[in-house]
């Protein structure tokens, strides 16, 4: 477990960092002489920016899983597939090894954002079981692995580009593509604008644990 006490900030050392070209300046700076970025110890309005784009974010997740990724046309049949059914048609035919990967990258990375960047965003209100260096760690992992979500989209670009047959044969993305990238550029968004800086602040301002109560003195009764 890490104690506060034995994590200096840069704050606590008279400095601010800039967040788009990391260069450091005196506390009390207003703006990057290197790049022209604003300067904020603490952005005052990041929560409010990550909750907005998490709420819609997930509000763009239902429909991508609920309308169809990708429709098929041939001569004789049309076909529409959801991002499961499109795994688990995958699975019957036996290639089980690119359902698993369109699985994860389509509901169980996005799932799990959503999940770890609530969590951390409802963590700055009091110190809970992860010490401030696991947390630090879960967002650097949901701020790198955000990006791989977009596979799914990606399959269907390049479908969508090579199976153009005319009247034979044809693919083409179906609406939930839309919300699907949608929905992730929103989560990405809203793990961009977490202050990490944050999670160090809630262990340096947690009370300190109560003095254990002393236990009442021990008295001998004296004989009459």
């Amino acid at each position: 477990m890490e104690i506060a006490g034995d994590v200096t900030t840069a704050r606590d050392m008279g400095l601010v960092a800039c967040t788009r070209c990391t260069r450091v300046w005196p506390l009390g700076t207003h703006k990057c002489g290197r790049c022209g970025h604003r300067l904020h110890s603490r952005d005052p309005h990041a929560m409010q920016r990550v909750w907005a784009f998490w709420a819609v974010g997930l509000m763009c997740y239902v429909p991508a899983n609920l309308a169809p990724m990708l429709r098929t046309r041939t001569l004789v049949s049309s076909q529409e597939n959801t991002i499961v059914g499109g795994a688990a048609e995958l699975a019957q035919h036996g290639n089980w090894g690119i359902a698993m990967v369109i699985l994860v990258a389509s509901v169980l990375i996005p799932v799990g954002k959503f999940i770890a960047i609530a969590g951390l965003a409802l963590g700055l209100r009091r110190p809970g079981a992860l010490g401030p260096a696991r947390r630090q760690q879960l967002y650097e992992v949901v701020d790198y692995i955000g990006r791989w979500s977009m596979i799914d989209v990606f399959v269907v670009a390049i479908l969508s580009s090579l199976v153009q047959l005319g009247a034979v044969a044809s693919v083409s993305p179906g609406p939930a593509s839309l919300f699907f990238a949608l929905s992730v550029i929103f989560t990405m968004l809203s793990a961009q604008s977490f202050d990490s800086r944050r999670i160090w602040d809630i262990e340096a301002v947690a009370p300190p644990a109560a003095p254990p109560i002393p236990a009442p003195p021990v008295t001998k009764a004296h004989p009459a």
